[in-house]
């Protein structure tokens, strides 16, 4: 028998993206609410009970009621919201950070999907920090350049409307009292004592997404160079399928295009591009993904290839 998947809130981003996912899924059975009950308290419960696997794609206090709905011992719950990425109950959903990840991603039966931001600080700096190489009392700067679609239907709508005001084309930072949503995770799930420093910066292009963080000399807790960090993420991925570290180049060139680095070159895959520049003072990590891809609706279905027992790549392009 085929499990019983359903996403609750299907109308959003995520939803709609995992959606599209699982239509080409002839391992599944997808299970859908009517338009007109997709309010009701009990018709959404039938849903999520009925379901061996529930994609809830909703804000934090709806995630929390709907898990509260479910009162059978069966359904997995892959939630894309942030109320339980640090709850230790969780697991987290980023298999290629550790084995013990991956495992505990198999084996559970309540999942948290990272957030975009979070997938690509964490990719780099959680081995580095697991290997010592980042101290852990380091306090780290980072910075996010990202597609518009991660802030919802309202802010697609805005930048794409034919009458888009003229303040949406460039550049614009944002989440600037310092207290973004993904910094719990940022913190915990990289085994950091303190959360980074990170702006995000909106920009107008649909999707993708990169994250730069900074390793000077102050964050490392041994000398060491740009090219040994690299080798280190080299051996941490090696065999990951979504998770490319690229050559490193003194000349800071190799991957990118003549010159610049291209946020948007991972769209439409459930791929990872970790990059590491620098020389003998400054070092800098950066991974670009598709913030829908690999920071969303990519990774939920990951980890739910995981939860079944399924091939972990099934239905996602790397």
């Amino acid at each position: 028998m085929k499990p019983k998947i359903y996403v609750d809130g299907q109308e959003g981003t995520t939803g709609l993206r995992i959606h599209e996912h699982l239509a080409g899924r002839t391992d599944v059975e997808v299970l859908r609410i009517d338009g007109e009950k997709r309010k009701e308290l009990a018709e959404r419960k039938r849903l999520l009970n009925a379901a061996d696997v529930v994609f809830l794609c909703l804000p934090d206090e709806a995630s929390r009621e709907a898990v509260g709905l479910i009162d059978n011992g069966r359904t997995k719950v892959i939630d894309a919201s942030t109320a339980f990425r640090t709850d230790p109950a969780w697991a987290y959903g980023l298999p290629e950070l550790s084995a013990a990840a991956r495992e505990k991603i198999r084996g559970s039966r309540r999942i948290a999907v990272p957030g975009c931001h979070a997938s690509a600080f964490l990719l780099p700096v959680g081995p580095l920090v697991a290997a010592g190489m980042i101290a852990r009392e380091a306090v780290l700067t980072c910075f996010s350049l990202t597609g518009y679609s991660g802030a919802g239907k309202k802010m697609i709508a805005a930048y794409e409307a034919a009458d888009a005001p003229a303040k949406l084309q460039p550049p614009r930072h944002y989440a600037l009292k310092m207290r973004h949503k993904h910094l719990p995770e940022m913190r915990v799930l990289a085994g950091l004592a303190h959360a980074p420093l990170f702006t995000p910066v909106i920009c107008n292009t649909h999707s993708g997404l990169a994250v730069e963080t900074y390793l000077p000399p102050a964050v490392l807790a041994r000398k060491t160079t740009a090219a040994e960090i690299r080798e280190v993420l080299a051996r941490h991925y090696a065999g990951e399928r979504f998770v490319r570290v690229m050559p490193f180049d003194a000349e800071g060139v190799q991957g990118l295009d003549e010159g610049f680095l291209d946020i948007t070159a991972c769209n439409g895959t459930n791929r990872a591009d970790v990059f590491v520049f620098g020389h003998e003072e400054q070092i800098a990590v950066i991974t670009r993904l598709d913030n829908l891809g690999k920071g969303a609706s990519g990774a939920a279905v990951q980890c739910m290839n995981l939860a079944l027992g399924f091939e972990e790549g099934a239905g996602l392009a790397s």
